[in-house]
């Protein structure tokens, strides 16, 4: 028998996401905010829910089996997207929390073009978030350094990029990112080895590379704009982050850059990713109510994230 879940990336990701979260508590031993996660979790699943219901038309009852079916297929989108929050953005106000989260999911359904939300969702709570209250942060600090970390991060966001059809686009911002760091660290600057990759290696920019800038809802359709966008945004936060020392640059970098993937979209014409049900899903999963569009086999289940 075949379970949605192995079909889905994001629940993939929301298990991973967990599992880094679970590092820095019982192993990085940080403060257990419990309070804080469980407002990024509880605001972004009744936000997400209300939203379904005002945004997106019902066939049939609101509380049928088959509309209330629809509404639970968003709920691992908010999941992530209140994960997200939990392991980037610390602030010590609820309603600032609450607020984070709030903003995270309704920008999905208000900030549209063509069929695709512009904004990465927590990405876009974290900045509005810092900026307009001052009372919110985020501590890339909190990760440290270690290869346990870096290779736990990369193997296991390998996996999730890859299932979403995404990996050269973490490549590329990666692997660009880390070329211009090791340039100025190491040739210009003289500085050790071992400092460049202590830098490459930290957990906030490893998830950012493998878990938010991967969205495939806010990234180009086509390869090749897909590929530049990241490594000019990966050039842009070196930029920041090395001569501005700003603090998690690349977030605030892609937040920037995202409004320019619709016109990317209109000049690199690709094809635009949908979560939609597999060739064995289609009339096993097929409730009343429902409208699945095929494209291709074995993709992922779901609402876009």
């Amino acid at each position: 028998m075949q379970f949605v879940f192995f079909k889905d990336a994001r629940y993939f990701q929301i298990m991973f996401q967990s599992a880094f979260l679970c590092y820095g508590l019982f192993y990085l031993h940080w403060n257990a905010e419990l309070w804080l996660y469980a407002t990024y979790s509880g605001v972004s699943i009744c936000t997400q829910l209300v939203c379904e219901m005002v945004f997106k038309k019902q066939n049939g009852p609101v509380f049928s089996r088959a509309a209330w079916a629809k509404l639970k297929m968003g709920i691992p989108s908010a999941l992530i997207s209140a994960l997200g929050l939990s392991l980037l953005l610390k602030t010590n106000y609820p309603a600032i929390a609450a607020s984070a989260a709030f903003i995270s999911i309704l920008s999905k359904y208000i900030i549209r073009v063509n069929g695709k939300h512009i904004f990465n969702p927590s990405a876009l709570g974290i900045v509005i978030t810092i900026f307009f209250t001052g009372n919110a942060w985020i501590s890339t600090g909190q990760w440290g350094s270690n290869a346990l970390l870096f290779f736990g991060i990369c193997s296991l966001g390998f996996i999730v990029v890859t299932r979403v059809q995404k990996l050269d686009l973490s490549l590329a911002f990666l692997g660009v990112f880390a070329l211009l760091l090791f340039m100025r660290q190491v040739i210009v600057l003289g500085w050790p080895v071992d400092f460049f990759l202590q830098s490459v290696s930290t957990g906030s920019l490893l998830l950012f590379s493998f878990f938010m800038i991967s969205d495939p809802q806010t990234t180009p359709n086509h390869a090749v704009a897909r590929v530049s966008w990241a490594a000019g945004i990966a050039v842009v936060a070196f930029y920041m982050t090395s001569f501005q020392f700003i603090n998690a640059a690349p977030v605030w970098v892609l937040v920037f850059a995202q409004p320019f993937v619709p016109v990317l979209d209109r000049f690199f014409k690709g094809k635009l990713f949908e979560w939609n049900p597999s060739v064995r899903m289609h009339h096993k999963a097929a409730l009343p109510g429902f409208s699945f569009t095929h494209k291709t086999p074995d993709l992922p289940v779901g609402q876009p994230s």
